[in-house]
């Protein structure tokens, strides 16, 4: 049987142990932030309200139209009185008084007229003038020209990817969700699938600045658009 001084040292040493061992432990650390975590919703539109949230850079060329989903914002014809000074796309409707560095878009799109190997639909961000910013080209068929992320920056749009996936365009509604995360570069886009990213690619040239949608020259309905802070 223990003498009482070594009971109390063996307690104390094994209180000790307890404790230092805890410490030592992994413990469960919070997940990583997901690439398309995202928190609170900071901008919806469904376009029954009309365009007044909405700077279009040629607003002849687009109209609120009916494709099954009440009023969708709409490119209705190809040609455009916008001529860029710079090779880069000719639709675009910005967000008026939203500047964003980090978010999270979701929008449903239907492209509206098969142009072949380049229909496509187009996504702004980080917009901070009409010679720079970034763009989302989901062209049918990527090449060069078509189906990358591009960056406009004083110069004719250059890619930043070398994607080769095809973006299966058809008569009917599609879901498109962008992520941009400034911190890590990160820019990632998804279309109908949500958890695996169609293209991605790190890029920090631009902050904080505008959002939109449009198209380089073909014709597409939006609808459903969210917006949400990371």
């Amino acid at each position: 049987m223990y003498q009482p001084a070594t009971l109390v040292a063996l307690l104390l040493f094994t209180s000790w142990a307890n404790v230092t061992c805890t410490a030592d432990e992994p413990t469960a650390s919070p997940a990583a932030a997901s690439p398309v975590a995202a928190s609170e919703v900071i901008f919806s539109e469904d376009f029954e309200a009309g365009l007044e949230r909405w700077e279009i850079v040629d607003p002849q060329s687009w109209e609120l139209q009916q494709h099954g989903k009440g009023n969708s914002l709409s490119i209705k014809r190809r040609e455009s009185e916008y001529k860029p000074k710079v090779r880069s796309p000719h639709h675009i409707a910005l967000i008026k008084d939203l500047e964003l560095a980090d978010f999270e878009l979701t929008f449903q799109v239907k492209s509206t007229k098969d142009t072949g190997n380049h229909r496509d639909c187009c996504i702004f961000f980080n917009y901070q003038d009409p010679s720079n910013y970034y763009y989302v080209h989901l062209g049918a068929k990527p090449d060069p020209a078509s189906g990358q992320i591009f960056i406009v920056k004083d110069a004719p749009r250059s890619p930043l990817t070398n994607n080769e996936k095809l973006v299966p365009w058809d008569d009917q509604w599609h879901t498109v969700r962008l992520v941009r995360d400034t911190a890590s570069g990160l820019i990632a886009v998804y279309f109908d699938d949500l958890e695996t990213p169609h293209m991605q690619v790190v890029d920090h040239t631009f902050g904080k600045g505008r959002i939109g949608l449009g198209s380089f020259d073909d014709m597409n309905a939006f609808d459903a658009i969210e917006i949400r802070t990371r």
